[in-house]
């Protein structure tokens, strides 16, 4: 999709440009675990547990991961390009300084995931939860995450281009020193903020999630509201 067909609203935030991922025919994956600076090429991990697997510097390319096990997987400055992980679950998945391009990410079930510093571009994270979502310093372009809760989601210092955040869940989430450009945050189920509520500028947010903001920004200010 070409930059000019992107929608873009009269409140001038643009349409987060989604991935197209048409995987070509799949070999299933035999293997015992990953290896550090493995490739992987047209594979399909179906049901594997990697669970502990040492998968650091490696790339996933035309790859798709279903109802594999993630728990301490070390997956830091990983590459996963054209990719689809579907019901993938675990703790302490580490994905630091990882580049996600092209990326469905559907049905999650993760906990204390590491992702700072990691770049992602055209990245889809659809349905399931993921709890303390680590993006401190993360790079985020053309991103959605649509219909999915997450839990004290950590956006420190993050840089967020075109970013949606359709019908999902903010419980509690970080936005301190971020920076954001064309950020959608106007459908969101329930936009809870914990810190960092004065580096929205960059968002568009909703009439009634500003009324439900209002205290936030009041004591931002230092402006006191008294009956």
């Amino acid at each position: 999709m070409a930059a000019s067909d992107r929608k873009k609203s009269t409140t001038g935030v643009t349409a987060a440009r989604r991935p197209e991922v048409r995987l070509p025919p799949l070999v299933p994956w035999d293997g015992d675990g990953l290896e550090p600076d493995g490739d992987y090429d047209g594979v399909r991990f179906d049901g594997t547990d990697l669970t502990d697997a040492s998968g650091r510097g490696a790339r996933f390319m035309d790859c798709a991961l279903d109802g594999c096990a993630l728990d301490r997987a070390e997956l830091a400055r990983a590459r996963f390009i054209d990719a689809v992980l579907t019901g993938v679950r675990g703790v302490g998945t580490d994905l630091a300084e990882a580049s996600l391009r092209d990326v469905e990410v559907v049905d999650a079930r993760l906990g204390g995931v590491q992702l700072h510093g990691a770049v992602l571009e055209r990245v889809v994270v659809r349905g399931g939860k993921i709890d303390y979502l680590n993006l401190r310093k993360a790079r985020l372009k053309d991103v959605v995450f649509e219909g999915c809760v997450l839990s004290e989601p950590d956006f420190g210092d993050a840089h967020l281009v075109r970013v949606e955040f359709r019908d999902c869940v903010l419980k509690r989430a970080d936005f301190s020193s971020a920076r954001m450009e064309s950020v959608d945050l106007r459908t969101v189920a329930e936009l809870d903020i914990a810190r960092g509520v004065d580096r929205l500028a960059g968002a568009v947010i909703s009439p009634v999630q500003l009324m439900e903001l209002a205290p936030a920004f009041a004591a931002q200010i230092g402006v006191r509201v008294e009956a």
